[in-house]
């Protein structure tokens, strides 16, 4: 059964509280308007209901966090089960069991898996600080302050990760008090510039600024999600790994919306064969609760001094029990995800039904899809339209023109055909 077509949304419930919270919450934060948003009351594998009962399908995974689909058993279980023993520690002073369990399996899923060795992790609560815990650590290995990272990037908000995030929407406005360790260079884009060029532009360019500034670290993420879900040549990332190496700088992978399978593998980077020396995750790596890691090889992990008894980079909830159980859920599940779930079989399919609409660009890999569309009004009737549809979509982008698939795992080929429908009829209807 396909979400309802035409139902007034939203509904009379989800008016009435987007009222109340624009009383009580900073009007920066939820957009509000007199057709969005709609509130979530529950969600179930691809579909969510509202508080007045519509259906959706979602294609968001919410922010690319449910690649399991909503209220995955396995993880709904660990879940609970934790509940009942104990659900916040000391994490830097007396932690759980559960949290040596998850740093041994991610070490597993990282560094062993790439015959690096044992991997050490961060834990941290967004991915927002798993970049700062990366960006801290490259200091603490280098002792180079400088930083190269890309147009068009996304790392977080934070002070330390806006300072090399690319989004100039969201620097902008704190650019007197950013620090300028951030050196930007353009990411590639096969769409606009030819690979030969482009490849030869960006190792002068960073040939150029590791000669002559202190970096210690060149900061990437493999596929550029609110960017515009840009996919770099496949040289790209090797020619990074290859600068890095020469250089003795380390080449930080933001994987926290490309990693877990969202793009057909287990990282990004293992597309094209690269190993970073640190890997930041995030989003799916517990299918909803708010737990990231940076992870990096032993020898350069083991460049911060032991702990005296307080850790230099540490939070409150570090190694949350509850954070931890369910990313173990959600990662023993997420081993049998290409097999299972057949994502870039169906990732290729999207795209390709994407095409047959001619309205715009379609790129990405896996399930990590985006269509440029003309305009930003355009890409906005989509996302509004498309909720009266029955679909929750976003947009992404400088421009926020492109329209971002990022769908749970879970979902069929005949949804994904009648979500691409739906996406049809309603640019015809606003062309």
């Amino acid at each position: 059964m396909l979400p309802a077509i035409g139902t007034t949304i939203p509904g009379p419930k989800s008016l009435d509280l987007a009222k109340e919270l624009h009383r009580y919450e900073s009007h920066n934060i939820t957009y509000l308007s007199s057709d969005f948003p709609v509130f979530w009351e529950r969600a179930r594998g691809v579909n969510v209901w509202d508080v007045d009962g519509n259906r959706f399908l979602d294609l968001t995974s919410g922010f690319g966090v449910a690649n399991l689909g909503f209220n995955s058993n396995s993880v709904v279980k660990s879940a609970q089960l934790q509940l009942e023993q104990v659900h916040h520690v000391m994490g830097d002073v007396h932690p759980a069991e559960v949290k040596v369990d998850l740093c041994r399996e991610l070490s597993r899923w990282t560094f062993e898996r790439w015959g690096e060795g044992v991997g050490k992790s961060i834990l941290t609560n967004s991915g927002a600080e798993a970049i700062e815990a990366a960006l801290k650590t490259a200091f603490i290995v280098t002792r180079k302050r400088g930083v190269i990272s890309f147009s068009g990037a996304y790392h977080g908000l934070g002070y330390g990760s806006l300072t090399v995030s690319g989004l100039e929407e969201f620097r902008s406005p704190f650019r007197a008090q950013l620090a300028d360790f951030s050196s930007q260079l353009s990411f590639p884009n096969p769409q606009q510039a030819t690979e030969i060029a482009s490849a030869s532009s960006i190792e002068a360019e960073l040939r150029h600024l590791i000669n002559n500034k202190e970096i210690g670290a060149i900061l990437v993420e493999p596929i550029q999600g609110r960017g515009g879900i840009i996919v770099p040549p496949d040289w790209f990332l090797p020619l990074l790994r290859r600068i890095a190496t020469e250089y003795g700088v380390l080449l930080i992978l933001d994987e926290i919306y490309t990693g877990l399978y969202r793009t057909g593998h287990r990282f990004a980077c293992d597309a094209v064969g690269v190993v970073p020396d640190l890997i930041c995750l995030g989003k799916a790596l517990t299918n909803g609760f708010p737990l990231s890691v940076c992870v990096g090889r032993t020898e350069i992990m083991d460049k911060w001094p032991v702990s005296d008894g307080e850790a230099l980079h540490t939070s409150t909830f570090l190694g949350n029990p509850l954070g931890c159980r369910m990313a173990l859920a959600s990662l023993k599940e997420l081993e049998e995800a290409e097999s299972k779930w057949e994502i870039l079989r169906k990732g290729t399919r999207l795209k390709e039904e994407l095409m047959q609409l001619s309205l715009g660009v379609v790129r990405g890999r896996g399930l990590l899809i985006g269509l440029e569309v003309s305009d930003y009004n355009l890409a906005g009737k989509l996302l509004v339209d498309g909720l009266k549809r029955g679909l929750i979509l976003l947009t992404s982008g400088p421009q926020r023109n492109v329209l971002t698939l990022t769908p749970p795992f879970p979902i069929t080929p005949e949804e994904l055909s009648w979500s691409v429908d739906q996406i049809g009829l309603i640019a015809v209807q606003n062309m």
